[in-house]
């Protein structure tokens, strides 16, 4: 709006200040913002390496980093994956956790990415070598390597009552498989040094792209069933694979101000696992109705438990938002892709 002067105006007893509308070509305050997020920016490629780089996370996490425009490494064990690496833009280092042959780079890495689906004293062994590399190789000068270790929410363990974010504290962990994450998590967070700032992901359940954690699920619909582990009345935390990868390049881009930090990766709201299962078997054409049955082994065990979570962490220091649909809402989707990567393997 423009103020009109007395000069402009009537010089009158009863005068009043009268406003004219601003111009209709001036720029709006979204205009400008919008304007601002397309305008270029000065982008620091960052040198990350990312162990675990053709896993269900790992692979896209190292793709969404090259196409942020930073230089990835990635340790596989074969030559196949070494080569599927090279198609995208993914510089291979062919080793494994019991043969770090990528030591060679702490010297000049901005950040560490651990992907890995192995065991605690594997896990614990990685990290502590990355840390001692870190003080032999990397002068005191230099800024911190940035280590993030992927965990999982199943840390939270099985409740379909309480209502969990990043910082409830963790008392009973889903036993087989995350029963042992705490210490780790809590190692890897104190054990942070002058050379090296440590954080941790949580991703939980993940799901699109070739199934992720519901391959199974889709198995036994494709088949003619749909039989899953678990009870009535349970509710899934779940994040795309996509907004997964998202969330680490966020992470890595920022890690120099996250160290000590925890951060779940979830959508905003759980969804209904007898929903799920019920538009599935609409959706595969599955014999219905579904069933549950008991679980056979720690995987299992895992997927049938629940969790009330609602994470904020990532929200307020990634400003990450999930885009993708809901597992349920984009099931049709979902399965189809499913579907055609089974076809291309």
């Amino acid at each position: 709006m423009r103020y009109r002067y007395p000069s402009e105006c009537s010089l009158r007893s009863d005068f009043q200040p009268v406003y004219t509308p601003r111009s209709s070509n001036a720029p709006t305050s979204e205009a400008r913002r919008k304007r601002s997020a397309t305008e270029p920016k000065w982008h620091n490629k960052m040198k990350v390496l990312v162990l675990g780089a053709t896993g269900f996370i790992g692979l896209p996490i190292s793709q969404a980093l090259v196409r942020a425009g930073h230089e990835v490494y990635g340790l596989v064990r074969t030559d196949e994956k070494a080569k599927l690496l090279r198609k995208e833009e993914i510089i291979p280092i062919i080793g494994d956790a019991s043969n770090p042959t990528y030591l060679s780079l702490i010297a000049t890495l901005d950040c560490v990415i651990s992907t890995l689906a192995t065991s605690a004293e594997i896990a614990r062994v990685t990290f502590d070598t990355i840390v001692a590399t870190a003080s032999d190789t990397r002068p005191p000068s230099a800024p911190k390597l940035n280590y993030i270790f992927s965990s999982g929410t199943w840390i939270h363990g099985d409740d379909r009552t309480t209502l969990v974010s990043d910082t409830t504290p963790i008392t009973n962990p889903v036993s087989l498989l995350a029963g042992w994450l705490p210490e780790l998590e809590s190692h890897i967070i104190r054990n942070r040094s002058a050379q090296l700032n440590a954080l941790v992901i949580r991703p939980s359940l993940v799901y699109g792209r070739a199934g992720s954690n519901f391959a199974p699920l889709f198995a036994a619909a494709k088949a003619g069933k749909v039989i899953w582990p678990g009870t009535p009345g349970g509710r899934y935390a779940l994040v795309h694979v996509d907004d997964v990868a998202d969330a680490y390049v966020r992470a890595a881009e920022r890690a120099s101000i996250l160290g000590g930090k925890t951060i779940d990766v979830s959508n905003a709201q759980t969804e209904s696992v007898d929903e799920l299962l019920r538009r599935l078997v609409e959706v595969s054409g599955a014999r219905g109705p579904y069933e549950y049955r008991k679980p056979e082994n720690s995987f299992e065990e895992a997927v049938s438990s629940s969790a009330i979570l609602r994470p904020y962490l990532a929200h307020a220091l990634l400003d990450w938002h999930p885009k993708k649909a809901s597992f349920t809402d984009g099931l049709e989707t979902y399965y189809a892709a499913w579907e055609a990567a089974t076809q291309a393997e």
